[in-house]
């Protein structure tokens, strides 16, 4: 473990939206890290607490047309496609750790002469400890893999995965569209994207295509969470299954098996990962649940981030759920 003195220096792009938000809040509260700049094509010359109330009395810190590269670490937060873009119109030295939080490099991970090494610590702790480019994994992405990655390396009897993931409205991000708009939302449901959404692409190329995988995402009348059940045909004993999961996540800190049926709100606000097991007449159903803007973005880049600087994972990250 790291015992460095020196803070990380930060630089954010695209740091007026939800996940960007959620990373300054994040990053200020973390004792190693300096939030060098922040950037913001709609705000730029504006407070970070003008867009990101929240944050009032917090920072001084002031949204600028472009960042400061001369940093240790750059997040790219503007969304999907903008980061390939960027990188291809902005020049930043090769050391500079870059952690990427939209889908540019998920499947396609080489950029030039950068190797961006797939973000989840679950899997890939040992790459990403010696890794300069991240990219972060999507918020779906991350529970249905946390969730079925355990029973399927134990060489499950069934190819046939089932997944239903319920989302907030924070998932559609920052930008209103008819779906996101509150009066839509509200005592409302409705599925999306069924069997094609784009995070199965990530999916695919972790469990390289051995499963087929049956997705429907579904919108949900909250703001922030997932909530995801699969099910899969086993032969397996629960308890034997249980031990799997331990097994498997014992050397996660974030990852958590639960004995005891879970809900959303023991996630949200945190970087955890909760997973509950039930086996009903040869299917085990598991259920993953985590924040969509923490776990499945901003918290798991820092995770990310406390892996590349040999930092203990869970630094600036010790967070409690909103419970009520």
């Amino acid at each position: 473990m790291s015992t460095m003195k020196k803070k990380i220096k930060i630089s954010i792009q695209g740091a007026s939206g939800y996940t960007g938000g959620e990373l300054i809040r994040l990053l200020l509260n973390h004792p190693l890290c300096e939030i060098v700049s922040v950037s913001s094509n709609f705000n730029s010359g504006k407070k970070i607490s003008d867009i990101h109330n929240d944050l009032v009395g917090d920072s001084d810190l002031i949204f600028s047309k472009e960042i400061d590269k001369n940093v240790d670490v750059i997040y790219l937060c503007s969304g999907h496609g903008k980061s390939s873009a960027f990188l291809k119109s902005t020049k930043i030295d090769k050391e500079v750790r870059i952690i990427d939080l939209s889908q540019d490099f998920r499947v396609d991970n080489l950029f030039e002469d950068r190797v961006f090494e797939y973000g989840l610590p679950e899997i890939n702790k040992s790459n990403i400890l010696n890794s300069n480019n991240i990219a972060n994994p999507g918020c779906f992405a991350t529970a249905i893999q946390l969730g079925v990655l355990p029973l399927i390396s134990a060489n499950s009897n069934s190819k046939e995965i089932h997944t239903h993931a319920i989302t907030g409205s924070t998932g559609a991000g920052l930008k209103l569209t008819q779906t996101s708009h509150f009066s839509w939302r509200n005592n409302n449901v409705s599925w999306y994207k069924p069997f094609t959404h784009q995070h199965l692409n990530e999916v695919y190329k972790t469990i390289e295509k051995k499963y087929n995988i049956n997705f429907i995402p579904i919108r949900g009348n909250f703001s922030r969470g997932i909530f995801c059940t699969s099910y899969i045909k086993t032969d397996l004993d629960i308890d034997f299954i249980y031990k799997i999961y331990f097994d498997y996540y014992k050397d996660h800190p974030f990852t958590v098996v639960s004995n005891e049926e879970i809900h959303l709100k023991q996630v949200i606000n945190t970087n955890k990962c909760l997973i509950h097991l039930k086996k009903v007449e040869g299917k085990i159903l598991i259920t993953s649940i985590i924040d969509n803007l923490i776990k499945g973005a901003s918290g798991q880049a820092i995770q990310n981030m406390n892996l590349m600087f040999g930092l203990d994972e869970t630094t600036g990250l010790k967070l409690k759920s909103s419970i009520f």
